[in-house]
């Protein structure tokens, strides 16, 4: 690897690793926060992640298409670092305030900063890492199996740190971002020419019509059939520590013992991120979204049939051989089925927002079966939804072919 991209490399890991990091701090734990320290109800939990969601999903399709406009320039990166920069006094000054005034009022806030912050800002982070990794011939998952590194860094420590104080973690989260900025300060944009060799035409002549030409294409609506599916993940993370550390006999231990659960997790899904590359060029983009889809639906509905804190752990690691497979042969597959120079506006309209989509109405519904029917219940309910979707996706999704120019991806034939 030259000098000019081991230093791309090494600084796109580290702002990987910072953001994971922050978001680790700030939200892993969340789910705890607002039932231990705030007294907030399953319900109740479950309208702030539809409100995180609903602003996600308002947020992506901008990020996504700005970070398109700009190419390789970084401006969006120093807005979503100053988010960053803002979580610790955020959560500690301004939501947790509000959550004891109004609960309404307190969820659309908190809703508004995370899913602004984090749950857009990653796709927008992730997008350019994939870009700049293809222009410079380093694989994407090295680069984001820093991120994970990052998140088991953190919740490593987030337990322990919740149970003196659960500030303590909001303020790790804004030192972390500290170092984010630093970093983004360090990284030097990659000459536009490059992406313009790369890729079909020039980013900065695309048009908002280009990107909404991608929804009169059916291999879009495809692949949000999988999407759909795949984004009960999301959903089933959300309350998971609740659930968790309600099999212990002292919450506080449940807790701690999360939080090691949860890092040693990220910790072998970073390896995945090392290995996934190799699964997904040996099996293929399609097939590669599928087995991530059946590992997930074994996942979810395992948890439900699991009975102690041993099995449903087993069933939680699965997320490190899932995520990874995921992440990969999703930008793989909208890279060579799509025009690449709307890969920012792909991932975070074609998988994140949509998964933000599916999780502001998910989100409720899943709340309200914990406080009706329980979590195992629910989790085997959605474990079944992920299945149905995934079958389907394998007679919808396209099969490997060779890149084509977007002249004839968009061609008038495939246009509903």
């Amino acid at each position: 690897m030259k000098n000019s991209h081991r230093s791309h490399y090494t600084l796109l890991s580290g702002l990987l690793f910072c953001f994971f990091y922050t978001w680790s701090s700030a939200f892993s734990l969340i789910s705890l926060w607002l039932s231990q320290k705030v007294g907030l109800k399953g319900t109740e939990t479950g309208m702030f992640f539809s409100a995180i969601a609903l602003t996600a999903l308002c947020a992506q399709p901008l990020y996504g298409f700005i970070q398109d406009k700009l190419g390789l320039r970084k401006n969006l990166l120093w807005a979503i670092g100053c988010l960053l920069l803002a979580s610790g006094p955020f959560f500690i000054f301004i939501f947790a305030p509000l959550l004891q005034v109004n609960i309404l009022l307190g969820a659309a806030a908190g809703g508004l900063y995370v899913g602004a912050t984090f749950f857009a800002g990653i796709g927008a982070l992730e997008s350019y890492t994939e870009r700049v990794s293809r222009i410079l011939g380093f694989e994407f998952g090295k680069a984001r199996m820093w991120g994970s590194l990052g998140w088991a860094a953190a919740t490593f420590f987030a337990g322990m740190l919740f149970n003196i104080n659960p500030n303590l973690n909001f303020w790790m989260a804004s030192s972390s971002a500290v170092i984010f900025l630093l970093l983004l300060w360090q990284l030097r944009e990659v000459k536009t020419d490059a992406l313009n060799q790369l890729e079909y035409g020039k980013p900065g002549n695309l048009q908002l019509a280009d990107a909404v030409a991608l929804f009169r294409l059916p291999r879009f609506w495809a692949l949000i059939v999988f999407v759909t599916g795949v984004s009960v993940y999301n959903v089933y993370d959300q309350q998971f520590p609740v659930y968790f550390s309600s099999l212990f006999s002292d919450v506080k231990n449940g807790n701690e013992m999360y939080g090691f659960l949860n890092s040693f997790q990220v910790f072998l899904e970073a390896g995945g991120m090392f290995l996934a590359p190799f699964v997904v060029n040996k099996i293929g983009a399609k097939n590669g979204l599928l087995l991530s889809g059946l590992i997930m639906a074994l996942r979810v509905f395992g948890s439900g049939l699991a009975a102690d804190a041993v099995t449903i752990s087993c069933m939680k690691l699965l997320h490190a051989v899932e995520l990874p497979i995921l992440l990969i042969a999703m930008f793989k597959y909208i890279t060579t089925r799509f025009d690449p120079r709307l890969s920012a506006t792909l991932y975070l309209v074609g998988f994140q927002f949509i998964t933000q989509v599916c999780a502001s109405v998910l989100s409720p519904l899943a709340g309200h079966g914990y406080d009706l029917i329980g979590f195992a219940d629910t989790y085997m309910i959605m474990g079944m939804l992920v299945l149905v979707l995934t079958l389907i996706s394998g007679f919808l999704l396209i099969g490997e072919k060779s890149r084509t120019p977007p002249s004839v991806l968009f061609k008038k034939s495939e246009i509903l």
